[in-house]
């Protein structure tokens, strides 16, 4: 399980989010240490100063009921007996030990502080110099503030930082995107125009050197295509020249002539492998179709007469197909069953998790498993128990059709003898 996110805007976010919270709490403690603490003090010095000018001309521990009014008048500073203290409010104080702690250290000896709050903040002293007495402080300004505007200001700052972040991230993250789509096409062979570069000094530099990788690749693609055709133009030429000479050719020459008959359709054949290995069927754009109708067709026009290919389609949605290069490559899953093989061929067709497939079986003696992802190489061929015949292109063309697609295809020998290739395309292109 990832607890981390992994993309970029969730990183951003969460690393604002930590900074944030780290940026509070530093403040709290700032705010504690510099101006919480020192501000208690100085009201701890003010309410010690206050109880000692109360006693400061006590005498045996008497208080004069109309020095106390008098005082209480003057400055809203009362003084009482325990059991005037309760009736007055002391009853509902919370008891304080940090204040009381201090308060003992600033008047030299044990000292208990009480508060209440209500209308004014109320602190009960009970002070050393007369232990039977209660000091009432009435202190204004300490009332317990609205926190609401302090927490609407943090909601708003963090707020404005994920936004600030979204906004950095997804300028970030938009030329990149369009630099992922487009180095997929360059994979599937098909080149987009270049991209526009914007962006940061680094993306910018990242996507003018893809743009040139991009020409490049484009440029070295079409002078093999343009090389390709060539050389097969140029070969056929003297194919076609040799073929009308040995129609020429004498009949007691009739197995002389076969054998060169045979020969240049092979090189024909060889011929037009390269071109279809070469072709990326560019102007074959996907369009939605249905797969087993595509088999079908297939199976009608490759089906010998002499030959059982069982078709066993299985329900399909529609999925976006490229028709022509998928018959291609039907075809030659079929023609290799059928030259390397002499029993019955069964061809399947389903879904399995998101995508389609169609599996085409045979029961000839398979292929060494070391061998399968050799196969997929071009001018590859398997061992002799497969044939080797043509040029080691037909897998090789095969797979460069269905990467080009999005798709998989899979090599296996069957357990009961004989090879299986699956071909699984995206339900979604």
């Amino acid at each position: 399980m990832k607890i981390l996110p992994r993309s970029a805007f969730g990183q951003t976010v969460l690393l604002i989010g930590f900074l944030l919270f780290i940026n509070q709490i530093v403040s709290y403690i700032s705010f504690a240490i510099y101006v919480f603490d020192p501000h208690q003090q100085q009201i701890n010095q003010l309410l010690a100063k206050q109880v000692r000018v109360v006693f400061i001309d006590i005498d045996d521990a008497k208080l004069s009921p109309k020095m106390a009014q008098a005082f209480h008048n003057e400055t809203g500073i009362g003084v009482y007996r325990e059991e005037d203290a309760i009736k007055h409010g002391l009853a509902s104080a919370a008891y304080f030990p940090y204040r009381s702690e201090q308060m003992s250290l600033l008047l030299g000896g044990e000292a208990e502080v009480r508060i209440s709050d209500g209308n004014e903040y109320l602190f009960w002293i009970r002070a050393p110099q007369a232990p039977h007495l209660w000091v009432k402080i009435p202190l204004s300004g300490m009332e317990k503030g609205n926190f609401n505007p302090l927490i609407f200001f943090m909601v708003v700052i963090g707020l404005l930082s994920v936004m600030g972040g979204w906004v950095f991230v997804r300028q970030l993250n938009r030329p990149l995107k369009s630099l992922e789509i487009a180095a997929e096409d360059v994979g599937r062979g098909d080149f987009p125009e270049p991209l526009v570069e914007r962006g940061t000094s680094e993306i910018m530099a990242v996507t003018q050197a893809f743009n040139h990788m991009s020409k490049g690749i484009k440029q070295l693609e079409d002078d093999r295509n343009l090389l390709m055709a060539g050389i097969s133009h140029d070969l056929r030429t003297p194919l076609t020249r040799i073929r009308l000479a040995s129609e020429m050719m004498q009949d007691q020459d009739g197995f002389l002539k076969e054998g060169i008959e045979i020969d240049i359709e092979d090189m024909n054949n060889i011929i037009d492998q390269f071109i279809d290995y070469l072709r990326h069927d560019s102007k074959d754009k996907a369009e939605l179709g249905d797969l087993n109708v595509l088999v079908d067709e297939v199976l009608n026009v490759e089906r010998p007469s002499d030959r059982v290919i069982t078709f066993h389609p299985s329900e399909c949605p529609k999925i976006p197909l490229r028709h022509v290069a998928v018959r291609r490559a039907l075809a030659n899953l079929v023609q290799n069953a059928l030259r390397y093989t002499s029993g019955e061929i069964d061809v399947f067709t389903g879904v399995e998790n998101d995508y389609a497939f169609f599996i085409v079986s045979d029961n000839g003696a398979g292929i060494p498993d070391a061998d399968i992802e050799r196969l997929f190489q071009p001018f590859t061929q398997g061992d002799t128990a497969r044939g080797t015949e043509g040029s080691g292109l037909g897998l090789a063309i095969i797979k460069r059709i269905v990467d080009t697609h999005g798709g998989k295809v899979e090599l296996s020998n069957k357990s009961s003898g004989g090879l299986q290739a699956k071909v699984s395309l995206p339900l979604k292109f």
